[in-house]
């Protein structure tokens, strides 16, 4: 007997109200995607994909962890298993995945892009989903350009280096048959990673080559840098992002961080107050030039990355073993964006915690520096990666409501490598619009669809279309 259908019109929409707000107001909103990891290359050349574990478990540490769970060997996740046979054990694994959000996920991405919802993948519906997946993805609209039209993507920001040449942006904008946005987002980490002096003057040599600048000082330093945001902006760059553990905001002098610089462009390792010192120094450097260019900072805070050193030795960073960290955010955060905001040179922010015990902190501390130059200058970005699942989602949509302007809020991005993501925009949608339905009939906020149904559409689509500055971009009517 086939399983119930798990994936149906109204999944996660518990009322009459929320489903009348989902398909009347939300469903078809397209998709700006702010913050991703895609690969301009595999973009440019619009990639096709030889089989479903191709396009769905490369690079998916989301599921290989879940995989490692479940006792599989890592030959069949990163190894040289064959691609059947890794299809076959995540198939294995899929039914263990009860109420982790990885079981909505994939059914939801085979439902929307293979047309597959009157099963549920285990190992007995398993070859017969890889042969229908597999078909599909012979059909013209499977590419990854494919992919992005048919998910009414409007425009996406990938994550790149300062280094990076930005060729395939270049290609892509110049492609006049493809009708997505592909801009770069600047993220400027390695210039902070100064711990390791051998990997950070490499990585400096490379600035020097692409900004065509001699590097002998920290003024050099920086100079080459904006003339490479120069670059990114010419490219239709309006965000930097910035993947830290937490922010840096310890006091230093102009004198001690040219010293500092100097020291370790001579191969010598900084002490752990000379690393805090230049990397406070760069992110307050980073803030001023995003407000010269009018540029938005996204902040990833919290992130306790490569635990198991064993396997990132084998494997190396992005592959799985990174957890929730309990670093201290609200004092350094707050001390860097009061310094900006000082001299009124603090950009457009959006910030975004890992750890949920800082919930309150991140919805409250955005309210000190709101300043009514833009609404919802500062953000707080959606969950992010362990927490942009139902539950995350709901607590954060929550505390927002409750501490800030819900109503503001420039919504969800995918913040992933997979070209079938872009359903994670719609689990937001259907959670978004099932927390408001069950306020509207619980008499909470108004009856009243014009106003509600205003604001999905304005979380869902239009605050995201207004807030950036993004060109061939506007709010919905």
């Amino acid at each position: 007997m086939a399983a119930p259908a798990l994936i149906t019109d109204d999944f996660l929409l518990q009322t009459k109200a929320a489903r009348r707000l989902y398909h009347d107001y939300a469903r078809d909103l397209p998709i700006i995607d702010y913050h991703c990891h895609l690969p301009p290359a595999e973009i440019a050349a619009d990639r096709r994909y030889a089989n479903m574990t191709e396009i769905w478990l490369a690079g998916d540490h989301y599921k290989w962890r879940a995989m490692r769970t479940n006792g599989i060997a890592e030959r069949y996740c990163t190894g040289d298993a064959p691609a059947w046979d890794k299809f076959q054990k995540w198939a294995e694994t899929v039914p263990r995945l009860l109420r982790n959000p990885l079981y909505h996920w994939t059914h939801l991405e085979l439902a929307r892009y293979f047309g597959i919802s009157d099963r549920l993948l285990g190992p007995d519906t398993a070859k017969g989903i890889w042969d229908a997946g597999n078909a599909c993805l012979q059909q013209p609209d499977f590419s990854c350009r494919g992919l992005m039209t048919r998910s009414k993507v409007v425009l996406v920001c990938t994550t790149d280096d300062p280094t990076d040449a930005l060729d395939h942006h270049r290609s892509i904008a110049a492609d006049r048959s493809f009708g997505v946005q592909v801009l770069p987002t600047w993220r400027p980490d390695k210039a902070m990673a100064v711990e390791d002096p051998n990997a950070f003057n490499a990585w400096v040599d490379r600035l020097a080559a692409a900004a065509k600048v001699e590097i002998n000082g920290w003024s050099a330093f920086l100079d080459a840098l904006r003339k490479r945001q120069g670059v990114f902006h010419d490219a239709g760059c309006r965000l930097s992002d910035h993947g830290l553990e937490t922010v840096y905001a310890e006091p230093y002098t102009e004198a001690a961080i040219k010293r500092i610089f100097t020291r370790v462009r001579g191969g010598e390792a900084p002490s752990r107050e000379d690393a805090l010192k230049i990397k406070s120094a760069l992110l307050y450097e980073f803030g001023i030039m995003d407000h010269a260019q009018g540029w938005t900072q996204q902040f990833h805070l919290g992130a306790l990355r490569n635990n198991n050193t064993r396997l990132f030795k084998k494997l190396g960073p992005d592959t799985g073993f990174d957890s929730i960290g309990d670093f201290e955010i609200g004092r350094p955060l707050a001390k860097l964006l009061n310094r900006l905001d000082e001299t009124d040179q603090l950009p457009r922010t959006i910030l975004y915690n890992l750890n949920p015990r800082d919930n309150a902190l991140m919805a409250t501390l955005i309210g000190n520096f709101q300043d009514g130059s833009v609404p919802g200058k500062i953000q707080w970005g959606s969950g992010w990666w362990f927490l942009d699942q139902k539950d995350g989602m709901e607590q954060q949509l929550e505390a927002l409501s409750q501490m800030g302007l819900l109503s503001r809020f420039v919504g969800m991005l995918t913040d992933s490598r997979s070209f079938l993501s872009y359903t994670r925009h719609e689990y937001f949608r259907r959670i978004f619009c099932n927390l408001l339905g069950r306020d509207m009939e619980g008499g909470l906020i108004p009856n009243d669809f014009e106003l509600v149904g205003g604001l999905v559409r304005d979380v869902g689509y239009n605050n995201a279309a207004r807030y950036f500055g993004f060109s061939k971009v506007s709010p919905l009517a």
